[in-house]
């Protein structure tokens, strides 16, 4: 069984996919020193923000198969490999990002950090399964892009609902929304898949 793990990830480059993710780690760090934030006067809006974007869209690439028919038609099931690769990036990426902005206490740290890990991994397992792993990174960069533009000014109760992303890491509500789209992208991936795509020209 360890073999058949080992195969899988190769064939779905996870090595590589884990080296993207510790770059777009330390990139979150050089961020947390050089970005100037309008939230957030430690500078931690922007990377808590956007680093598990980048994170998550590296993740959802990964999920892509070369062989949707061969998966479809192995003789055990894929579902148990899926979930193991998907949660296993996801703990991965979630711990260097929070890595990164570990230092004084600020409502956007760590906690922050891994909350956003989680939500837009979600967000981005559920986009495999619906449009493919290739476009999976879109629909996650245009609601964490709108969320940060547009929450500055945002006022009313179902704020923390959609704008978790840019909420202190101590907002109850958004680690409710958050952990809510991680669970149900990664069911919606796991039972379903990567959508299959067509060749590209």
């Amino acid at each position: 069984m360890t073999h058949g793990f080992l195969l899988y990830a190769r064939a779905r480059t996870v090595p590589r996919t884990v080296l993207v993710l510790v770059a777009t780690a330390a990139l979150a760090v050089l961020g947390a020193r050089n970005l100037n934030a309008y939230l957030d006067p430690s500078r931690q809006v922007p990377v808590v923000a956007l680093a598990p974007l980048f994170a998550a869209a590296v993740i959802g690439t990964s999920l892509h198969s070369a062989s949707e028919e061969l998966d479809r038609t192995a003789v055990r099931p894929w579902w148990r490999r899926r979930l193991i690769h998907l949660l296993a990036l996801t703990g991965c990426a979630a711990l260097l990002l929070a890595a990164t902005v570990l230092g004084p206490s600020s409502p956007f740290g760590p906690w922050a950090m891994i909350r956003n890990t989680l939500g837009c991994t979600g967000l981005a397992a559920g986009a495999v399964a619906v449009s493919g792993a290739r476009l999976s990174w879109l629909p996650v960069f245009g609601y964490i892009s709108a969320v940060y533009v547009g929450s500055a000014s945002a006022r009313g109760t179902l704020v923390p609902v959609w704008a978790w992303p840019v909420q202190p890491a101590g907002q109850h509500v958004a680690w409710v929304t958050a952990v809510v789209l991680l669970v149900a992208g990664t069911a919606l991936y796991v039972v379903r898949g990567a959508r299959p795509e067509g060749p590209r020209n």
